[in-house]
């Protein structure tokens, strides 16, 4: 009787002070939604068209960081997810670009792909990818980690790197578009065959009802704000129609590539958002014991903006799109797991130039290296200074290769080839603004901050030996038609970063902060280890 006194007397003493072990309060899902190519300005500069239960509502509801930027360079579309979801940077995570030059190999890879694999959902090698790349965690491993793999880890994309980086090493599943065929697939890394419900809704075949369908504006052409005219010279006629003005028609599509113009309109995102409502139906997602994780990407946001610049009624129009199929996701979420039980950030995987022939219209500050000039002229400095052009492996990626073996041959000093090139780089090319060698940042160390983009974004095994950046509104080849991304200035690496759902309060912050915090925040609300390489830091208490 004593002893069980003393226990009853003992159990109430720890349950006072909070010592036996208590349920760790988490969300019953966390959401991703990153948008392929968004800026931050497109938040406002759009934000009269938006209805109230879209963006709107993340924005008024939420936790809006109002000056996120990416802290590296190259801003692409693979280093970005990579980014977002591990909360570090290249240097760290090794994802360098979406293509890159392997010094192993002699020759480009594609960050995702991996021939050990095989399709899942088609016959072509669209599915031949995984993670294998990816040189860190991803929070959605961490979450995996902490819960002994009981969590559900989906993600979805039209692109497969938007899917796969994003999902980590341990995703229960990862999605695609593939462009061949309008159906979502997978790889064997994840699955050896497809669940029945994705079977079930590429048997619905959208895409084919989507492209019997024109793209036509959401209001009047007269709404718009956009001043210029429908039809621009400086955007691509990607109907094949002999025209670049609404409406846009299939009719003129060759019937094999149909399904991939489909991603260059807002049909694509459309396509994505009812494939996540049935991913989100039918793998129970937030009804477990444990936190669930919903990585989403739309990707048409970018096909869009590289076809027709961020000047067009075309990118206008899509957000306004966007902005309904954000609100519908959002009805669905509180459908499935009920407002304010799921955590959910919103961001973007980096942005983009105002279109050069824009900018060059106006007397704006733009221009080129000119790539097929600059290659030539460094290969003709090989030949005088080193009697070879072939020191030069490999340009890209703002990047030179050098050929080491070749300078080790000819007993060449490498630190002193790798500064000949670098002054000669800084010399002759006007559109240059910096040159790096790999002496001087292995000399360095990467941090949070925003110090040294180029820094943050080499990586020590993957990376080149001298890289450059180009001056504001440079590209390495001038683009006619369209725009595109990739540089450490802020029409680049200024992106959305919105906090919205379970505990998130409703605020606005313009204190400045990085697209690494994400992770972090993420790891710190839900009480669980930050991934492995992260830098950021938790922003919301």
């Amino acid at each position: 009787m004593k002893t069980k006194f003393l226990f009853i007397l003992l159990l109430f003493f720890f349950q006072a002070y909070n010592l036996l072990p208590q349920n760790v309060e988490r969300p019953k899902l966390v959401v991703g939604i990153v948008i392929d190519q968004m800026r931050y300005d497109y938040l406002y500069r759009f934000n009269q068209y938006f209805g109230n239960d879209g963006f709107k509502r993340l924005m008024d509801e939420g936790t809006n960081f109002t000056y996120a930027h990416f802290n590296y360079v190259p801003t692409y579309t693979a280093p970005g997810h990579t980014s977002i979801y591990t909360g570090t940077t290249p240097f760290y995570h090794g994802i360098i670009a979406n293509d890159w030059y392997d010094k192993s190999k002699e020759k480009m890879i594609y960050c995702v792909n991996d021939t050990t694999e095989r399709s899942i959902g088609s016959n072509d090698v669209e599915g031949e990818m995984s993670p294998k790349n990816l040189m860190a965690t991803t929070i959605t491993d961490q979450i995996k980690l902490a819960t002994s793999g009981k969590s559900k880890v989906i993600s979805i994309s039209l692109k497969d790197r938007a899917a796969i980086l994003p999902g980590g090493h341990w995703a229960n599943a990862a999605y695609w578009y593939d462009s061949k065929t309008g159906d979502f697939i997978s790889s064997s890394y994840y699955t050896k065959s497809l669940p029945k419900w994705v079977i079930d809704f590429n048997n619905r075949k959208l895409a084919d009802n989507y492209l019997s369908n024109e793209w036509k504006l959401s209001k009047p052409i007269s709404d718009y704000q956009i001043s210029n005219p429908d039809e621009s010279p400086y955007e691509n006629d990607v109907f094949s129609e002999g025209k670049t003005s609404f409406p846009h028609s299939f009719s003129n599509v060759k019937p094999q590539n149909k399904y991939g113009v489909l991603e260059s309109t807002p049909f694509g995102n459309q396509l994505l958002e009812e494939f996540v409502k049935a991913a989100l139906k039918n793998e129970n997602l937030g009804k477990g014991n444990e936190t669930d994780f919903l990585a989403i990407s739309f990707s048409s946001t970018d096909f869009i903006g590289h076809a027709y610049g961020n000047y067009s009624y075309e990118l206008e129009d899509t957000y306004i799109k966007l902005d309904s199929q954000i609100a519908d996701l959002l009805k669905a979420l509180d459908k499935q797991v009920g407002k304010g039980n799921y955590l959910l950030f919103f961001t973007a995987d980096h942005g983009v130039l105002d279109t050069p022939s824009y900018l060059k219209e106006h007397n704006l500050p733009t221009g080129e290296l000119n790539y097929k000039k600059a290659l030539d002229s460094l290969n003709q400095f090989s030949i005088r200074t080193f009697g070879d052009k072939n020191i030069i492996e490999n340009f890209s990626n703002n990047q030179i290769f050098l050929n080491r073996n070749l300078i080790a041959q000819r007993n060449l000093d490498i630190h002193k080839v790798e500064q000949d090139y670098a002054d000669f780089l800084r010399n002759t090319f006007p559109a240059i603004a910096s040159v790096f060698t790999r002496d001087a940042l292995e000399m360095q160390t990467p941090n949070r901050m925003s110090t040294n983009l180029t820094l943050n974004g080499f990586n020590p095994e993957r990376s080149g030996d001298i890289a450059i950046t180009l001056r504001p509104g440079y590209l390495i080849s001038f683009m006619k038609k369209g725009t595109t991304h990739g540089a450490p200035y802020n029409y680049d690496t200024h992106v959305p970063m919105i906090f919205y759902g379970w505990h998130i309060p409703k605020q606005t912050v313009n204190t400045p902060v990085y697209i690494v915090d994400i992770a972090a925040t993420v790891a710190n609300l839900l009480n669980i280890s930050e991934p492995s390489a992260c830098i950021g830091i938790p922003l919301i208490k």
